[in-house]
C-alpha cells in the first residue's frame, strides 16, 4: 500500500520556480489503479515521486506504514516498488536471459525464463538468448520489460504510458498481458495510461490534472465522466 501525505513537488526552470504537484494525500491499495489525465498535469511526477526518482519539496510517502520519502530508488526496489519507463531500456551484451535473470535477483533455470516470456505472449525460443538492442521492436521491449517485473514479482509495480511508441498489434497484445496480470497479481498495479481500453482493466480511475487529483472513483464512475463530459480530452480509444 502506497500511501501519499500532503505532497507537494516544486521544480525549476530557466529561475522559474513552478508547483507541478499540489498537496496530494491519497492512498493506493487496490489490484489496479489508472493515472490519467491532460499531458503535463502531473501523473508521470507523481509516479516518480513514488518511486524516488524524484523528491517532493514537501510532504510524506509511506509505503505499508513505512516512511520512504528519503529513501533512494534502490531501497525502495528493495522494499517490493517497482518502475517501468515508457522507453524500455537497450543494454549492448545483455541477454535477455541475463537481464530476467538479474530482475528476479537469482539465477532461474531456462523453463524458468521461458515461462516468464510466455506469459507476455512472446515464444521462448526466439528470444531468450537474443540482445537487448536495436533489432528489437518497441513492443517486443515492451513486453520484455513486463517479463522482468512479472520475475522481480514486486508487491507495487509502476508503468508510465506502456501504449507510448507501439503498434496496434503490439498494444493489443499489451492488453491481454495487462488484463491477466490484473487477474494474477498479489500485489498492486499502477499504470499511466490515457487509452481507453487500458483504463477498463482498472479497479480504480484517479484523474491527475494540475497537479492536483480531480476525480478519483471506480471505473464505473470515472470513464463516463471522462467519455461524455471531456473531462480528459487527450484520452484516446
Amino acid at each position: 500500500m502506497i500511501e501519499l501525505q500532503h505532497v507537494s513537488f516544486r521544480a525549476s526552470n530557466g529561475g522559474i520556480e513552478k508547483e507541478i504537484i499540489k498537496d496530494i494525500s491519497i492512498t493506493l491499495n487496490e489490484k489496479f489503479i489508472a493515472f490519467t489525465g491532460p499531458n503535463g498535469g502531473g501523473k508521470s511526477t507523481l509516479a516518480k515521486l513514488i518511486m524516488g526518482i524524484l523528491k517532493p519539496t514537501s510532504g510524506k510517502i509511506l509505503f505499508n506504514g513505512q516512511d520512504i520519502t528519503d529513501l533512494s530508488i534502490t531501497e525502495r526496489a528493495k522494499l517490493g516498488i517497482a518502475f517501468a519507463f515508457q522507453a524500455p531500456v537497450k543494454f549492448k551484451g545483455i541477454t535477455v536471459s541475463d537481464l530476467v535473470n538479474i530482475a528476479s535477483g537469482k539465477t532461474l533455470s531456462v523453463t524458468e525464463i521461458c515461462s516468464y516470456l510466455s506469459e507476455v505472449g512472446l515464444c521462448a525460443r526466439d528470444y531468450v538468448n537474443r540482445e537487448i538492442n536495436a533489432s528489437l521492436s518497441g513492443g517486443e521491449l515492451k513486453r520484455i520489460e513486463i517479463a522482468t517485473t512479472l520475475a522481480r514479482g514486486s508487491e507495487f509495480t509502476i508503468f508510465d504510458e506502456p501504449e507510448a511508441g507501439i503498434d496496434l498489434w503490439s498494444f493489443n497484445s499489451l492488453i491481454t498481458v495487462f488484463e491477466n496480470m490484473a487477474k494474477k497479481t498479489d500485489g498492486s498495479i499502477l499504470i499511466i495510461s490515457h487509452q481507453e481500453r487500458i483504463l477498463n482493466i482498472a479497479d480504480r480511475i484517479i484523474i491527475v490534472s494540475d497537479g492536483k487529483i480531480k476525480a478519483d472513483g471506480t471505473k464505473e464512475e470515472i470513464l463516463p465522466q471522462i467519455l461524455s463530459a471531456s473531462a480528459c480530452p487527450v484520452l484516446s480509444k
